[in-house]
């Protein structure tokens, strides 16, 4: 903003001048606040306007600038004389053609010769002037109260009621919000006591105060009790009262109460306030209310719509909640009033909302569409891509769009380095992850112990010890200490080696750092015993941890594998039976670790128990590990052969159904026959089908016979057969169970009559369940009568083997014509 040097040249009368000046400080505070300064200046030195209007326009001059404290000084010219001019801290602009507005105002300062007051030969130091308006002295306080100085702004309350000037609401309102935002509490509710007494009434604002200083102190009670006494002194609530309410509310997803707020804004003619709607939304998509969240955004868009800024939050809400859909819908969606263009943050934020939604392909896409639309994208668009596609397991990827950003000649971050180089790290990319870290290095990038850790770490995972070794060194050169978590991975890369030496030497120094000795590195030292044989510095560590209360789960597993690779089996069940008393069993592994010591010691009921208390009771989804543990569960407790390769080729291949049969058939095989009927009644479920997947059948078959619930079975294979699955060996095995409990040995029959005539292909496991359900008909008969069969079957089996192999073409004789 500009002023052509001869405007200064006119001796403008007082008034002009007072006018002149007036229109000045209209436009003003956006010319910054040094201009604002010689303004007030001038005004006073020049005597056109009071010195209390000086004050006033000053204070609204830089209302919306840290700049209070400047102000401070001036007006201590109403206590103690007048005011010496400082203008050295300015910086004039250099420009021959025209003058900027301070160099305007301060020549029209010298050039009127200052005009100051004349205080009659009297001392500066000497003259006392004091200020005679209630608004002057509102100033004063609200300025000394937003500076802080609460001592002070008490003086000037002091001073105004000692001088006799009236006291209006604005003065206790700001004298309220003063001592509450100090905390004092007890002194803003005495002044409205003083307040009521003067009688002055307080107003919407003075609740509003009080409102937000009790939701800032977490007081909600009271908070919405200064709410509602808006209406008890027969006021209304403004924009200002809505938005705290509805940010108190929304955050303890008070959803009825907002509602009945929001209701109250609508019957006013209003609309919710937009900065207001990220906390709604926040408070409607922790509730479920997706829906309600659309509409209220529709409503504030059909008022004239909201900023790139609340799209944004909005956006950020959907995504932080993994509903990148809705998320999509807002940012493609049709906008009105402001916020046409949408700005970088709302490309960022969509992106991340595709990036935790794992849709990769969508996040590059918007990417790469960003500068069709306009929008180009900064520094943090391409580290929150590169982050993401490298958390996602794409490092090829993020090292495509990391050689983009530097070559847009913008640096990425060293979070962002980090990232891409433990990707590469760890799926043991080496040459690809340092190339990454010298390109870092170039761009003076500061590697950090992220970079490091993640490189050694992964050395050390491979058993390449000297480069991780050799990380750990450059490191330390570089002045950066180790931490915990590098030099646990320095005693892991020692265990890889065989070097117990070297792994406790690290395992003694981490003694010495501020943090000492931490729960993982303990472990990481136990395992490396375990790993190693050393069974007296493992039992050592392992009962020092105990004792001193520091063993987590990952000890308890870490000591049953080292007795379980040893052969200790005793030693392993004792310290799972510990594992389980001192409540570590609360996790995936360490259920799948005892429970496999349960297996091995063939106390298979033990391990049937554990997995009720795991999936049932615990709620912990059995993973791979556990599946196999359940597998040697069912070899060792009896299951035929055909049966556990059925469940495990279903399981392998994701049938439907194919977990829970498992489970069945291992409760079932245990004796834990309720647990496994809880299964079963899955699958009775009429609106379940088990889509052809015949070992979920066979499995509740079983069960049910198992249990004796002989027509709760047959209903299963009629079902199975309803459905058209055909059975199998499996179903035939349990069939013939079902029979022989039943009584009904003419069902046996017909399967012995399928297995004689070769209906049904031989089984070993299906000719002694024939076997042993005749015996339970009480026609031992049949039972012999079948094992002689099968006995006759195996031997001409023999025989024809042993023929075949026996002939040779050249003893055949020829026939003769």
């Amino acid at each position: 903003m500009y002023f052509h040097a001869p405007f200064c040249t006119i001796d403008y009368p007082k008034n002009a001048l007072g006018l002149a000046y007036h229109m000045i400080s209209q436009i003003l505070p956006s010319a910054g606040s040094e201009h604002s300064w010689i303004l007030i200046f001038l005004m006073q030195y020049t005597a056109v306007v009071d010195r209390e209007i000086s004050v006033k326009t000053g204070s609204n001059l830089l209302k919306d600038r840290a700049v209070k404290s400047a102000l401070l000084k001036e007006v201590k010219g109403f206590r103690v004389g007048g005011i010496r001019v400082e203008l050295d801290y300015l910086d004039f602009e250099s420009d021959e053609e025209a003058l900027s507005l301070k160099q305007f105002l301060l020549t029209e300062l010298f050039r009127s010769g200052g005009r100051f007051l004349d205080f009659g030969g009297v001392e500066e130091s000497d003259v006392t002037w004091k200020p005679r308006l209630t608004n002057t002295y509102n100033t004063l306080i609200d300025l000394y109260g937003k500076a802080g100085r609460l001592e002070e702004a008490a003086g000037v309350l002091s001073d105004m009621l000692k001088a006799s000037v009236p006291l209006d609401v604005f003065t206790f309102n700001t004298m309220i919000f003063i001592c509450g935002s100090e905390g004092h509490l007890s002194e803003a509710e005495a002044l409205l006591d003083a307040m009521e007494e003067r009688g002055i009434r307080p107003d919407t604002k003075t609740c509003n105060i009080f409102l937000k200083l009790y939701a800032d102190l977490g007081d909600v009670d009271a908070a919405l009790g200064w709410f509602r006494k808006i209406r008890e002194f027969g006021l209304f609530p403004d924009d200002a009262t809505h938005r705290v309410v509805i940010k108190i509310l929304s955050e303890r997803n008070m959803v009825e109460e907002v509602e009945s707020v929001i209701q109250e804004i609508e019957r006013f003619g209003k609309c919710v306030d937009q900065s207001s709607l990220p906390l709604l939304a926040k408070m409607y998509v922790g509730v479920g209310m997706n829906e309600r969240v659309k509409l209220l955004i529709e409503r504030v868009k059909s008022r004239g719509g909201f900023s790139s800024r609340i799209y944004a939050a909005l956006l950020d809400v959907y995504a932080e909640n993994g509903l990148w859909a809705e998320a999509e819908a807002l940012f493609y969606g049709e906008r009105d009033g402001f916020g046409q263009k949408r700005d970088v943050l709302e490309y960022n934020v969509m992106i991340k909302a595709y990036g935790k939604a794992q849709m990769y392909d969508k996040a590059i896409f918007l990417f790469k569409s960003m500068r069709n639309q306009g929008t180009w994208p900064d520094e943090c668009t391409y580290n929150s891509i590169i982050q993401m596609l490298a958390a996602g397991g794409l490092a090829d990827r993020a090292r495509e769009f990391l050689n983009e950003m530097m070559d847009a000649r913008i640096k990425p971050s060293c979070l962002t380095f980090s990232a891409v180089i433990a990707r590469f790290a760890e799926k043991k990319s080496f040459s690809i992850a340092i190339d990454v870290l010298q390109e870092m290095l170039l761009l003076d990038v500061r590697p950090n112990e992220i970079v490091y850790g993640s490189l050694i770490n992964a050395f050390a995972e491979d058993g390449k010890f000297e480069e991780a070794n050799e990380y750990f060194k450059t490191m330390e050169d570089s002045g950066i200490s180790p931490n915990q978590v590098i030099m646990t991975s320095m005693i892991k890369a020692y265990g890889k080696i065989g070097s117990v030496e070297g792994a406790r030497g690290m395992y003694e120094r981490m003694q010495m750092l501020d943090g000492g000795l931490d729960i993982v590195a303990s472990n990481s030292m136990l395992n490396v015993y375990a790993e190693l044989g050393v069974l007296s510095e493992a039992e050592a560590m392992y009962d020092h941890l105990r004792e001193t209360g520091l063993a987590d789960g990952v000890t308890f597993a870490t000591m049953i594998l080292v007795y379980k690779n040893m052969g200790m089996l005793d030693s392993a069940i004792e310290v799972a039976e510990q594992m389980r008393e001192s409540g570590f069993l609360r996790d995936c592994v360490g259920y799948n670790k005892v429970m496999a010591c349960y297996a091995a010691h063939g106390q298979l009921v033990e391990c049937g128990k554990l997995l009720q208390e795991m999936v049932v009771v615990g709620k912990v989804a059995p993973n791979k590990e556990t599946f196999k543990v359940l597998f040697t569960v069912l070899k060792k407790g009896g299951v035929p052969a055909e049966a556990v390769r059925d469940l495990q080729t279903s399981y392998y291949d994701g049938r439907p159904f194919a977990k829970q049969a498992v489970l069945t058939s291992a409760f079932s095989i245990v004796g834990l026959h309720a647990y496994a009927l809880e299964w079963c009644g899955i699958f009775r479920k009429e609106e379940v089908g088990l889509r052809s997947n015949a070992s979920a059948y066979n499995a509740a078959i079983r069960a049910y016979v198992a249990y004796g619930k002989i027509d709760d079975a047959l209903k299963m294979f009629m079902r199975m057969q309803d459905e058209g699955v055909e059975p199998d060996v499996v179903t035939l095995i349990n069939l013939v169970h079902c029979y022989g409990r039943a009584g009904m040995v003419e069902g046996v029959k017909r399967v012995h009559s399928q297995l004689k005539h070769g209906e049904v292909a031989p089984s070993e496991a299906l000719v002694k369940a024939v076997v042993e359900a005749y015996k339970n008909t009480k026609r031992p008969d049949l039972a012999e009568l079948i094992t002689q069969e099968m006995k006759l079957v195996s031997e001409f089996e023999q025989f024809a083997d042993c023929g075949s192999e026996d002939i040779d073409e050249r003893d055949i004789p020829l026939a003769c014509g």
